[in-house]
């Protein structure tokens, strides 16, 4: 199982959110470059990205940053928020920037998602955030009556490689990870990776025996309640 630590960037900073609420926003760092090294040295061999600045205005305010990141770590980097057009997606892949991750456009303009897919194969993946299991849109403001697992289904069906989970309850909590998510749809189709929640080595190696593919290791990174070496160890 491949531990993707998070970086988060608001204004050029990593920072995190509790479930999404730009006003429960903590910094954590000034360098989100020397944030990844130490993943990096950490033995990680991917980072996740977020712009939250991107995931409102559908731009890409911290490119620089984000190109940074990838140049100074040298990891697998993949990056969300805000990607909406083609346009945006070549803006990060064009650059070298290895993933780019869809959210609710993938939901609500399938013909985008598709030719997202068709462009660039497996260098897109899709982001699936539930609510109560089921859909959320619109930076989680949204909950859609579409379930969790006919959704991977759907993202299956039109040759999408891998989706990011998250339990939106879990998110930034420190709560532990809901691991029966993803004993449910580990195996559908795309790769899972686990988002939300993830607390604890036992978190990781409990998602491990599940058969996923990878897991987002965030605020435990930040505030050391997670040893990411130790993360990358038993993951793997």
């Amino acid at each position: 199982m491949t531990i993707y630590p998070a970086i988060d960037l608001f204004e050029g900073r990593a920072v995190r959110l509790l479930r999404g609420d730009y006003a429960r926003m903590t910094v954590y760092s000034d360098d989100p470059s020397s944030v990844a090294a130490d993943f990096a040295a950490c033995g990680a061999k991917a980072v996740h990205i977020v712009d939250l600045e991107g995931a409102k205005s559908g731009s890409t305010p911290n490119l620089d940053v984000v190109l940074r990141i990838k140049e100074r770590c040298g990891l697998f980097c993949e990056i969300g928020g805000g990607i909406r057009s083609i346009e945006t997606a070549a803006r990060y892949l064009d650059a070298g920037i290895d993933r780019v991750i869809l959210g609710t456009a993938a939901v609500t303009d399938r013909d985008f998602l598709l030719c997202a897919v068709e462009k660039y194969g497996k260098r897109v993946a899709v982001g699936i955030d539930l609510r109560d299991g089921y859909v959320a849109i619109k930076g989680w403001t949204e909950k859609t009556a579409v379930s969790g697992t006919e959704m991977i289904r759907r993202m299956a069906d039109d040759g999408v490689g891998a989706v990011i989970v998250t339990d939106i309850s879990k998110d930034g909590a420190m709560k532990g990870v809901n691991r029966a998510l993803y004993r449910r749809i580990s195996g559908i189709g795309p790769d899972v990776t686990a988002s939300g929640g993830v607390s604890t080595i036992d978190d990781i190696i409990a998602l491990k025996k599940t058969g996923i593919h990878g897991a987002i290791i965030g605020k435990a990174y930040y505030t050391g309640a997670i040893d990411l070496r130790e993360a990358v160890e038993a993951a793997e």
